[in-house]
């Protein structure tokens, strides 16, 4: 690297990362910008001969093969910069220009470039004085607010940390980011503050003032600072008539509002959190109106209470009891309800009131008399707007109402979330793996389920481990559909549409769409069509659900809720995302457990800490997931595992065996069942039982039999080490059906019974054949893949393929024509034939009544 630049006007964070670079780049030349701001340029006044900086005047004359530029993505236009140069682009913010002649970029991911640098100089260990470290946290400290922008990120954070160990002086920092005003800065701010204005825009609230001055006034992006931690707006605009000019100076704290649009529509620039731009021709009037226009045709909405409401909710009648109440609360596990009368909101019930009434035991009093006066928001009101109304009615759960009736509720975690909820929701990704990784006309199927669902007021989502496989890349179309709304009525509806059958089970809110052909709407008249869903040939819908569990490992009792309540309810983390495919915001990505985070780490997170107490069987699933996918069982979730594994006791025989059977379906069942046996779960389900390499072996070679091997094979290798009795006691744990317990018998009476004879050196081919007759053929393949000897496997071998089909030409029918009297001698004669065409002695049916009339002589 030849020289690093970075742009005029330099901040804070811009001469940090020059000075970063150097201590990266130590042979270039670290070029300072001609203009500075004040306080950037008061610190090098005072500490310049300490510094490793070089004044653009003094730079020899020569051509740069390659620069860095940081903090800035603009090409310098400096002595020695050529159109050759190879650029280097260093910057906190996305990357905003193509690249060329080999240039490259790295950033945009954290709140300061000087982080960037930070993160190489600890990585190489390099050396840092006491001043160094001191500017590189006021590069890091300017631009991210001392921490507190909504920018910053973990990894500035940890920089800063490194800064203080290494000697950075907070005092010094404190005296150079709080500088006094000077007179004409101050008179300036004071003419911003009396003619700031705040507008909504949609559902930002955006501050904008303008303000003449006499004369040039320098750095009002330092007034620009003051006055949005005094107003902490979305964003904020001022707007300075300065002698021939008007200056722009524009901050964002949306990323919904890019304010480097605005500045370019004035021939400025800058990134989306900050922008300027000087004007010329056109007066502040004119400005103003032109900035105005800009906003609305530029900003976008903000996050709504839709986004984050949940739809359904429970409610209370104003004449249900205080014990009632405390019940559903308990039963729900909500903080509160809405009390709503003949479906109109009248007042919301917290759980201190009902806390409070239940110590002083008035448990019939009616909830009316302990209800606070309702107040809520509807589906389109901005987050802002949602947290003023709990601040001001010092509310956790807010109703959602649309045309006078409670539609859903909005909690303080919802709010909470949308913290992080400021992460792209991905949509235009998701739209695309879909596009990818979907047939064209089953997608076209799920937008008009989708349009359909609108239509009827619902919502409806792509869920579970679909998504979760269209993550990894390796998605199958085995579509899981969650309908906010009524799954049966979507599901009747869309067959009258189009055409089809629906299967409805009430009771689960379920139903499944079977289309065997589907019409044209109504508007495009009847011509027939073949149905996407080949090969699926259905859809599966279901109601948005939420479970209770009466007892730990009880089957579940279900009622209608929410999308996020029916994801809460899933087992892991990765198995709980969803994609919107509602027309308004399809592709949207909800991810409110972390689960798209443990799919990148790699690891099998439980959902809640008594998961595994209520459904003892996920632990199973946990093994599962974790060898399907190459991940890990998160600490804590295996922690909780070994916890529970006492609750397999009450856990019935049909629901282990169909999780085994699942097992069983891996491509790998032995990688599951030898981490499941680590963990302590097989032998939770049945002391004797283990998975030892034997059985892996085993479950390898049933494989090279059958590429897909029934359960019932895999089931009789795990039984084939037990004594007969402990087998009997496995089958009941398993409450297998009788043939399959009859097969496992079966199995280990060829063991004990069979297996010494049929290892003798000599045996004829009829020998073989008495040995193995009457024995199920399922057992005849179990036993052959579980023994360790090579001739009896190819003996079973061999009667299962050839000498079970080998029987005499002459039948009964024969030996009464020969006039052998009818009884229990034919069997043995017809035995005898058998026998002799199995070991080579006959081959034809004059030899079989040859050797029948030496038979009836004797």
């Amino acid at each position: 690297m030849d020289a690093i630049f970075t742009h005029e006007n330099a901040d804070f964070d811009a001469l940090a990362a020059l000075l970063g670079a150097k201590k990266v780049y130590p042979n270039a030349l670290a070029i300072l910008p001609r203009q500075l701001n004040r306080n950037a340029r008061d610190f090098c006044a005072l500490y310049r001969d300490a510094l490793p900086f070089v004044h653009p005047d003094d730079l020899p004359r020569q051509h740069f093969r390659e620069v860095l530029i940081v903090d800035s993505q603009g090409t310098p236009s400096a002595r020695g910069v050529t159109p050759k140069t190879r650029i280097h682009l260093v910057d906190h913010h996305p990357l905003a220009r193509e690249l060329k002649n080999g240039s490259t970029f790295l950033g945009g991911e954290t709140g300061a470039t000087t982080t960037l640098f930070v993160e190489q100089i600890r990585e190489k260990e390099l050396p840092l004085s006491p001043l160094e470290a001191t500017l590189l946290l006021l590069g890091i400290y300017e631009d991210t607010g001392s921490l507190a922008y909504s920018t910053t990120t973990s990894r500035d954070a940890r920089a800063v940390a490194f800064l203080l160990e290494r000697g950075a002086s907070l005092s010094v920092v404190s005296d150079f980011l709080r500088q006094p005003l000077t007179p004409a800065q101050h008179k300036l701010y004071h003419q911003l503050i009396e003619r700031v204005r705040t507008i909504e825009i949609a559902g930002h609230a955006i501050a904008l003032a303008t303000a003449r001055a006499g004369t040039y006034v320098e750095e009002v992006s330092t007034l620009a600072h003051q006055l949005r931690e005094l107003y902490d707006p979305a964003a904020l605009f001022l707007l300075v008539q300065m002698d021939d000019h008007i200056q722009l100076v524009a901050r964002s704290n949306r990323g919904e509002i890019d304010v480097a649009l605005i500045a370019e529509a004035f021939g400025g620039g800058g990134h989306d959190k900050a922008a300027a731009a000087f004007i010329r021709g056109m007066s502040l009037r004119q400005a103003k109106a032109k900035l105005l226009k800009l906003l609305k045709q530029t900003v976008q909405p903000s996050v709504t209470v839709r986004q984050l409401m949940s739809f359904g909710v429970h409610t209370l009648e104003p004449s249900a009891t205080v014990a009632q109440a405390a019940e559903a609360m308990n039963r729900y596990g909500h903080e509160g309800f809405p009390v709503v009368r003949r479906g109109k909101l009248v007042g919301v019930l917290m759980r201190r009131e009902i806390d409070r009434a239940v110590r002083h035991k008035l448990l019939n009093t009616p909830i009316e008399n302990l209800m606070r006066k309702p107040a809520s928001v509807s589906p389109e009101d901005s987050v802002e707007k949602l947290r003023a109304v709990m601040m001001s009615a010092d509310l956790g759960q807010v109703p959602v109402v649309a045309r006078g009736q409670i539609i859903g509720i909005v909690t303080r975690t919802d709010l909470i979330k949308s913290w992080s909820a400021a992460r792209p929701a991905r949509a235009q990704e998701m739209s695309a793996r879909l596009e990818k990784w979907l047939p064209p006309q089953l997608l076209a199927l799920l937008r008009e389920a989708s349009q359909t669902a609108r239509e009827l007021g619902y919502s409806l989502y792509l869920v579970g481990g679909f998504v979760r496989d269209l993550l990894l890349n390796q998605p199958t179309l085995d579509l899981d559909l969650v309908v906010e709304g009524d799954a049966i009525t979507l599901a009747r509806t869309l067959a009258k549409k189009y055409g089809g059958r629906v299967h409805a089970h009430t009771r689960f809110g379920t139903a499944k769409w079977i289309v065997q052909e589907m019409k044209e709407g109504k508007e495009n008249k009847t011509r027939a069509r073949a149905s996407p869903l080949a090969p699926l040939s259905a859809l599966d819908f279901s109601t948005a659900r939420t479970e209770f569990y009466a007892h730990p490992s009880a089957l579940p009792e279900v009622e209608t809720s929410s999308i996020k309540q029916d994801l809460s309810r899933r087992d892991f983390t990765i198995n709980t995302l969803a994609i919107c495919l509602d027309p308004e915001r399809y592709g949207q990505l909800l991810d409110p457990f972390g689960g798209a985070e443990d799919l990148q780490r790699g690891m099998v997170r439980v959902l809640h800490n008594l998961s595994f107490v209520e459904d003892p069987t996920r632990i199973l699933r946990a093994a599962r997931f974790e060898q399907r996918f190459g991940f890990r069982i998160e600490p804590r979730t295996a922690q909780l595992i070994g916890d529970a594994l006492g609750m397999f006791d009450r856990v019935s025989g049909e629901r282990i065996r169909h999780e085994l059977i699942l097992i069983f379906q891996e491509s790998d069942p032995e990688r599951v069942l030898a981490r499941a046996d680590e963990l302590g779960a097989l032998r939770a389900i049945f002391p004797p039982l283990e998975f030892t390499e034997w059985h892996a072996r085993k479950f390898h070679a049933a494989r090279d039999v059958a590429e897909r091997p029934i359960p019932l094979t895999y089931l009789g290798l795990l039984a084939y080490p037990f004594v007969p009795a402990t087998a009997e006691e496995f089958c009941r744990r398993l409450r297998l059906p009788n043939a399959e317990v009859e097969t496992i018998r079966q199995t280990l009476a060829l063991r004990d019974r069979v297996a010494a004879p049929l290892a003798a050196p000599a045996l004829a081919p009829s020998t073989i054949y008495r040995l193995l007759v009457g024995y199920l053929d399922a057992a005849l393949e179990i036993f052959a893949i579980a023994t360790d000897d090579a001739r009896i496997r190819d003996r079973v071998e061999l009667f299962r393929t050839r000498l079970r089909a080998v029987a005499p030409e002459l039948t009964g029918d024969d030996l009464k024509q020969m006039g052998i009297q009818p009884g229990p001698k034919y069997r043995t004669i017809l035995a005898r034939l058998r026998d002799a065409r199995l070991d080579g002695k006959i081959t034809t049916r004059a030899e079989e009544v040859g050797l029948v009339s030496e038979l009836a002589g004797q």
